[in-house]
């Protein structure tokens, strides 16, 4: 299967055709670096970071741009507000962003290149547009003539009608026509500037990026990509003023992340409900918040809530200590047919899991894959398959950019201390095994919350909290032996709630086997 990708230009999910065989060529929209990153950056790049690694193992050479727009409006008044010096502040905000991208695991751009540092190219280009007669120069700057441009719209689905209403002048503006937008800000007193033949000043923010991607991927390229609130008024005045200078297409593909709430709603400080990334990440594992935005497609708005990435957390545990058991498997030697149909069963998942981001890059459903796995180790195991089960979760963990090894500090991923309780009686015709791993990492009041979640649906008159989650794994194998999957899915809430994630193996010959974890 050929990956497919949705293009939003064409609102079509199309195969996949680099415009070289071996090279990608990708422009991402980077952090304006005026403030403190925020987890909506964080989902974006997390995707793009994905998607890079995923063309790469493919066998694609990919040439990865993102920029850094490292002097606007917002950045001079934080500058001015706080009498720091304007590349001090964007200095200070673009040196915490990296240190949380690394935290997150996403990997370095090949170019990073910031707006000061092509004011020459963004100069030339706004020449040619004076020239070409789709760009003029007024009191205060230099506009882009959006009339100029018959296709302008095209991207966000607007027309120039509907644009037009609300459109407006804004006080100190001198533009011909409400719709036209900056090319070149021309300084005040006291701004940061920089020489062009119309008057000193600055570069307008659309303009940075056209002027960035033609000087380091040319047109076309293959990818741009950014947030769905940059297609317009962004990405859209980017295509009219490259396109109106080089022609169609800037980008064969445009990409474009859905949005993140908090709590339901929209970050805002005067929400309350803002937080810097990096202090979102000293309180979150940053492997399990990447793993929370890949439970969603990228497409798709995504909600984030303090409860969702406690149960990812653990989660990301179950996952890390199910490789562990394939990696640390004792070598099996069952016979040579069935160790064929095993070496088949791995590369089924390995299809599936491929096939999964072949398809718009869902990660969701790759993610599901291996939880699969994860759920059936000990089957695994058994086949004598731990091995190449192993190399596959290793591979695939590794494109999703979630480390098999590495754990936060302070977490326990791996304990290898285990209790076995055999069940008096069998379920379904299948006498089940409960498997616990980490029953010291208990809270200190889970029986009391496990009482409090559940009532009478299951007795807990238990002395131990243990005891306690052994009864509730036993009742929701009951619940689900008899199809009462409401109730299954009840239990395994409310064990969640104390932080203790259940993996099911498959039965086999009879017997299953349970395993439930707690801080793992």
């Amino acid at each position: 299967m050929s990956l497919r990708l949705y293009n939003s230009r064409t609102r079509t999910v199309e195969p996949f055709a680099p415009l070289d065989p071996q090279d990608v060529r990708i422009y991402v929209c980077g952090l304006t670096p005026s403030a403190e990153a925020h987890l909506g950056h964080a989902r974006s790049f997390l995707f793009f970071d994905v998607l890079r690694r995923y063309l790469t193992k493919r066998g694609y050479r990919v040439n990865y741009v993102q920029n850094v727009t490292d002097i606007d409006d917002r950045s001079i008044e934080a500058a001015r507000t706080s009498g720091t010096p304007w590349y001090d502040v964007v200095e200070g905000y673009f040196t915490s962003f990296k240190r949380s991208m690394d935290r997150l695991r996403v990997l370095e751009p090949d170019r990073e290149p910031r707006a000061t540092q092509y004011v020459p190219q963004i100069v030339a280009m706004i020449g040619e547009l004076v020239a070409s007669g789709h760009a003029y120069a007024e009191g205060d700057g230099v506009y882009f003539a959006v009339r100029s441009f018959p296709r302008y719209g095209a991207l966000s689905g607007r027309n120039l009608d509907e644009l037009q209403i609300g459109a407006r002048i804004a006080p100190g503006e001198h533009k011909r026509d409400p719709l036209d937008f900056a090319l070149w800000k021309f300084a005040k007193p006291g701004e940061p500037a920089w020489p062009s033949p119309w008057g000193d000043g600055r570069p307008g923010w659309h303009i940075e990026c056209s002027a960035m991607s033609h000087a380091l991927l040319g047109e076309p390229f293959d990818i741009h990509g950014g947030g769905f609130d940059l297609i317009f008024p962004h990405h859209e005045n980017e295509i009219a003023q490259t396109e109106a200078l080089y022609g169609p297409p800037m980008a064969n593909v445009w990409m474009h992340g859905g949005l993140l709430n908090f709590d339901g709603r929209k970050m805002s400080k005067s929400l309350g409900n803002f937080e810097p990334l990096s202090a979102l990440l000293d309180r979150h594992d940053p492997q399990a918040i990447r793993l929370l935005f890949l439970q969603a497609g990228y497409r798709k708005p995504q909600n984030f809530t303090e409860f969702a990435i406690e149960g990812m957390t653990t989660a990301l545990r179950r996952l890390q200590a199910a490789y562990d058991e394939l990696r640390t498997a004792p070598a099996a030697a069952p016979d040579a047919s069935h160790a064929r149909d095993e070496s088949e069963a791995v590369a089924r998942l390995r299809g599936r899991f491929e096939a999964a981001l072949d398809d718009d890059l869902n990660t969701s459903e790759a993610v599901t894959v291996l939880f699969g796995l994860a759920s059936s180790v000990t089957a695994t195991i058994a086949a004598g398959d731990a091995s190449a089960a192993a190399a596959f979760m290793h591979e695939a963990m590794t494109v999703l950019g979630i480390s098999p090894h590495d754990r936060a500090p302070g977490s326990n991923a791996v304990i290898r201390a285990a209790s076995t309780t055999d069940l008096a009686a069998e379920i379904g015709g299948v006498r089940y095994s409960i498997v616990s791993r980490g029953a010291e990492h208990l809270p200190n009041d889970a029986l009391e919350r496990l009482r409090a979640a559940l009532g009478d649906l299951v007795p807990l008159d238990r002395d131990a909290a243990p005891d306690a989650v052994n009864a509730i794994v036993e009742a929701r194998l009951r619940a689900k032996s008899a199809r009462d999957f409401a109730l299954a899915d009840r239990l395994r809430e409310a064990l969640a709630g104390i932080g203790v994630a259940i993996a099911d193996g498959k039965p086999r010959d009879g017997r299953g086997e349970v395993t439930w974890s707690a801080g793992v």
